[in-house]
């Protein structure tokens, strides 16, 4: 049975060829390992076989496990974030994925200025349009992110999105295609304060498609730790 190192393993090599494929370096990617539902134990093996982000949901499960396991490497927060966690978020996290409204964003600014840091986020694009799904429309991106800008403490790195779920991967490609070309457009702007260096796209199902289309950060959970325990 392969171990948490094997697959991560596997998952670099793979990481590595779509890069290729796409005209680009191993090295421009990062790989997020997810860690919702994981056992401790699990993810100290992934981040001794060399993950340095790790991924997590809820912001009270990350303090523990931040706790227990320390900062000596990055930890993610890409669930959805309520306001009124904002004050834990700025101090546990080292980039937050899911910033998708100015109100909480502005919360954010204000929590990050009390605690004298700056808080790196990205811009969760609901590039599908799903009702089902969080981000901010794809028409609404640019208004956002020129919002956002103006708040001292936050720091914009980038977009995220998550597509529909297809068993063909392929079918995600238009996607990230999309999200790709409106942070290439954002960036265009040349706004003040925002970076728009990375994309967090692609999960376990279709991150080599997500690589081939210029994704920095892969957020993978079962493929490194196997189907998830409820």
């Amino acid at each position: 049975m392969p171990t948490v190192k094997d697959n991560i393993k596997k998952t670099r090599d793979n990481i590595a060829r779509a890069a290729m494929k796409s005209g680009r370096k191993a090295s421009d990617i990062r790989l997020m390992a997810v860690t919702k539902t994981v056992a401790d134990e699990r993810i100290m093996e992934a981040i001794e076989a060399g993950v340095d982000i790790i991924g997590e949901n809820y912001v009270q499960e990350a303090g523990r496990k931040i706790e227990k396991m320390g900062k000596h490497v990055e930890w993610h927060m890409i669930g959805h974030l309520q306001s009124k966690k904002s004050k834990y978020a700025v101090r546990l996290f080292d980039m937050i994925h899911s910033i998708d409204r100015i109100k909480l964003a502005g919360e954010l600014d204000k929590r990050a200025k009390m605690a004298e840091c700056i808080t790196k986020i990205l811009i969760e694009v609901n590039i599908s349009g799903e009702e089902t799904k969080s981000g901010v429309k794809k028409e609404d991106a640019l208004n956002l992110v020129k919002d956002i800008s103006a708040l001292e403490n936050l720091s914009i790195q980038g977009l995220m999105t998550m597509p529909p779920w297809f068993d063909n991967p392929e079918d995600a490609r238009p996607y990230f295609v999309n999200l790709r070309k409106l942070r290439d457009r954002i960036a265009e702007e040349k706004i003040p304060n925002v970076e728009m260096c990375e994309l967090s796209m692609g999960m376990s199902g279709d991150y080599q498609v997500a690589v081939e289309e210029g994704a920095t950060i892969v957020r993978i959970g079962t493929l490194i730790f196997g189907e998830r325990q409820y």
